[in-house]
């Protein structure tokens, strides 16, 4: 089958496709609510040859109906408070940092190694509930962060241009 060669063939294909498609579609359709079926039915302690011919709106029912019996606390992405995810997000913000710095050349070894001690430190430091020792829920601290112990510098070669900075 060539490309159309007029505005009237073009048509006559998407006519002659139409069909086609919608059987497809179909076909999807009834494949997710069978897999539903399958999924749901032993969740809900039902036996799934009690229930060979449901319809498809049965199906759909009863899947909302067990979703709305789920406590709040299993659905972690529904519930979860801004610091959660936060947090979250700087976890894995630093494990992928992790993986890439070593590779990166611009950084010395020593530097690149100090950065990820330091940003690990804070995710450590941070307390279970999601807040730093010391702060406070309105963002005011009511004892200052502990100040990290002092680095040593590693040793700048002479005639080396040292650390690049944006300033």
């Amino acid at each position: 089958m060539g490309l159309p060669r007029r505005v009237g063939d073009a048509a006559e294909l998407r006519k002659s496709l139409k069909p086609l498609l919608e059987k497809r579609r179909r076909a999807r359709i009834n494949q997710s609510l069978s897999q539903l079926k399958g999924l749901v039915l032993p969740l809900l302690g039902a036996e799934t040859s009690n229930y060979s011919k449901l319809e498809k709106a049965d199906i759909l029912e009863m899947t909302v109906r067990f979703l709305q019996e789920q406590p709040a606390s299993s659905c972690p992405a529904v519930g979860a408070e801004p610091l959660d995810s936060y947090l979250e997000g700087y976890r894995a913000c630093l494990a992928r940092l992790a993986r890439v710095l070593p590779a990166c050349t611009i950084l010395e070894p020593a530097v690149s190694a100090r950065l990820l001690e330091h940003l690990r430190r804070r995710t450590a430091s941070t307390t279970c509930d999601g807040w730093r020792a010391g702060d406070s829920v309105d963002g005011s601290s009511q004892m200052p962060p502990p100040a990290p112990a002092p680095v040593p510098s590693p040793p700048v070669p002479p005639g080396s241009p040292g650390l690049w900075r944006p300033w």
